[in-house]
């Protein structure tokens, strides 16, 4: 079944084209959220939460791009959404402790283990995710695209929705930015 075949089947509510499209896709949503948020069971979580929205939103697709393209760009939101909602539970968390306040909640040591990482490379690859999660965020995201998934700039900016040039200049102090990050680990 060829793209536009498969796109009109799935907006025809074809269940077999939904499982075609996960079955071709989800490698790659699970691979970027994991890269992204560093967290097996998040990714999880991230990667059904993008085919739910894929199977609900199929109908507002619009042709003009690839699916692949789609489903990066809804995978790049749901982490966006992620981080937020990470983000707001650390300052409730911050102020709950200066009132005073305990959380039953267990505080999780970020462990990187991506399951395509033969075991001799884990250690770079651990350094690597480490420096990855110090820098911002559209910079992790863009650097993710590029160097992990293989995407050009022009994909990566019409996933993330921006132009080519901010997307140069995202790629550009990512690089900067782990290269000062990774000088101490490669000194060593």
């Amino acid at each position: 079944m060829n793209h536009q075949e498969l796109i009109i089947k799935l907006q025809q509510g074809d269940d077999s084209a939904f499982a075609m499209l996960v079955e071709e896709n989800q490698d790659m949503v699970y691979n970027t959220a994991l890269v992204i948020v560093q967290n097996a069971d998040d990714a999880d979580d991230i990667t059904q939460e993008v085919f739910i929205q894929a199977y609900q939103s199929i109908s507002s697709f619009k042709s003009g791009s690839k699916l692949s393209t789609w489903l990066y760009r809804i995978t790049v939101n749901k982490t966006l959404d992620y981080k937020k909602k990470m983000n707001r539970k650390k300052r409730l968390g911050f102020v709950q402790s200066l009132f005073g306040a305990h959380t039953n909640e267990e505080v999780r040591l970020i462990v990187f283990d991506h399951p395509g990482l033969q075991l001799e490379k884990k250690e770079s690859a651990a350094v690597l995710f480490n420096a990855l999660k110090q820098i911002p965020y559209k910079q992790r995201i863009a650097f993710t695209l590029h160097k992990i998934e293989g995407q050009s700039y022009q994909e990566i900016a019409e996933i993330m929705k921006t132009t080519l040039p901010s997307v140069e200049a995202l790629m550009s102090r990512a690089k900067v930015n782990l290269k000062n990050k990774l000088s101490n680990y490669y000194i060593q």
